[in-house]
């Protein structure tokens, strides 16, 4: 760890040069973040398995495509903790313990999936702004450029699961 005065406050750094008190706090806010992927993730992989009904064919690939990339973010979002000093949750007891996505149990009808997906997004939506404008103030890229491009593909994909629900953004 380094120190740096900076206006006569000295300020720890961690190994990549950041805020050790700023990269403590966006582990946390990360942390969190992981464990709503992780319930998103698993409702995904839920409605993929039961979804039924005239659609089943063109929703089974697509919620399949929206969980392998749910995957890859759970993976970035881990690595990410680990790059700043922090210890990712690992638990199912801690997703459940942080987590406010909503929990799609046994959910098989095609609107009632599409709904829990965008009502999952909105949520992860609320908490990658909080952490956007958390990572800015502390001058980290890395965490910074990754819920920008999180936000941007989230937002797209709410946008076609409203239309295909003919409902207005």
């Amino acid at each position: 760890m380094i120190t740096l005065c900076l206006n006569r406050r000295k300020m720890k750094l961690n190994s990549i040069g950041l805020s050790a008190e700023k990269s403590d706090a966006l582990s946390k806010d990360l942390n969190s973040l992981l464990a709503n992927f992780q319930t998103y993730y698993q409702n995904l992989r839920g409605i993929h398995w039961n979804i039924k009904g005239k659609r089943f064919f063109d929703l089974h690939l697509k919620f399949e495509e929206l969980y392998t990339d749910a995957n890859t973010k759970v993976d970035a979002i881990a690595e990410r903790i680990l790059t700043l000093g922090g210890v990712p949750y690992h638990t199912f007891e801690d997703y459940t313990a942080h987590a406010r996505v909503p929990v799609g149990k046994n959910v098989s009808q095609d609107e009632d999936a599409i709904r829990l997906i965008v009502d999952s997004l909105r949520e992860l939506l609320l908490i990658e702004r909080r952490i956007l404008d958390a990572s800015a103030d502390a001058g980290d890229e890395g965490t910074n450029a990754m819920m920008s491009d999180f936000i941007t593909e989230q937002e797209k994909t709410v946008w076609m699961m409203k239309a295909w629900l003919a409902e207005e953004i």
